[in-house]
């Protein structure tokens, strides 16, 4: 078994850790009407999305995310919270020392002993969630578990659900198919980035996503009998129906959208074999983006 399958298999045990710890970290967290950002890197941008987008859904206050490079310095927030796997991400570092004593920061990371913990004002550790691989999966859901419970969104039917998900066989011929596609509305618009990134990381493969709604406004035009377009959470009214009628595929998550995620990382890894790739080596990649200064 490969690093990155060991680790995504462990991931209701991780959800329900965080979940239960939530309420331990609740003075270093977003309290309701705080305006916050959430930034991070790759996969921890995406789950800065998604946690925005469930934060703000809930009523508890403007929340923006952002690739941590692309930080809007001159807007004001009463809160950062960045989400870095590694903790030692170049460009988190930077936007939160440049920070320091301005705006308050709190820092998700799988490392007590990074930088990040000097960097940002508190920290929030989840070490049982490190992983050894490149490509993330536990560290990345486990964060935003914490972060839903702490939202009071969490519910033990997410952890169930991903125990489905790494149970329940895969879509028959699906790892064939030459392009997937992942949609989202709301929070799930991040899970399908997220879920798209996992088969490029890992499987080398054509992939895209987007919101749903967006899909008929062009990227539909590629759906054909070869391609496969996966919906992460409730579809728009007639999308399926269209896209059935291209020839392609139409997958339809009925699981929380957090386990249809882990349902597309089992993919990722599932084509990367039968593509004789090692999802462990994944090209071009390191486990965390260190630049020279």
């Amino acid at each position: 078994m490969t690093y990155v399958e060991d680790e995504l298999t462990s991931q209701p045990e991780c959800w329900t850790r965080a979940a239960a710890q939530a309420g331990e970290h609740t003075r270093v967290l977003p309290t309701p009407g705080e305006r916050v950002a959430v930034v991070g890197c790759g996969t921890s941008y995406f789950m800065a999305q998604a946690v925005a987008a469930l934060r703000e859904g809930a009523g508890q206050g403007e929340t923006d995310a952002f690739a941590a490079s692309e930080f809007p310095y001159g807007r004001a927030y009463d809160r950062v919270v960045a989400l870095t796997r590694s903790g030692t991400t170049t460009e988190v570092l930077g936007l939160l020392d440049r920070l320091k004593g301005g705006t308050r920061t709190t820092a998700l990371t799988a490392d007590p002993e990074t930088p990040v913990t000097t960097s940002a004002d508190e920290t929030v550790v989840l070490d049982y969630a490190d992983e050894r691989s490149v490509v993330q999966t536990r560290f990345a859901t486990t964060a935003l578990t914490l972060l839903r419970a702490h939202l009071g969104l969490h519910s033990d039917t997410a952890v169930e659900d991903a125990r489905t998900a790494l149970a329940r066989p895969l879509p028959e011929g699906l790892v064939h198919r030459t392009q997937f596609t992942f949609l989202g509305r709301g929070w799930t618009v991040g899970l399908a980035h997220e879920a798209a990134l996992k088969m490029r990381e890992a499987a080398l493969a054509w992939t895209e996503s987007y919101p749903a709604m967006e899909y008929r406004h062009g990227p539909i035009s590629v759906t054909t009998h070869s391609t496969a377009t996966w919906m992460l959470g409730d579809a728009p009214e007639g999308l399926a129906r269209q896209v059935r009628a291209t020839g392609g595929s139409w997958i339809q998550g009925t699981l929380d959208p957090l386990a249809e995620l882990v349902r597309a990382q089992r993919l990722a890894v599932a084509v990367a074999a039968a593509r004789g790739l090692d999802p462990d080596r994944p090209r071009h990649l390191t486990r965390s983006i260190v630049l020279d200064s």
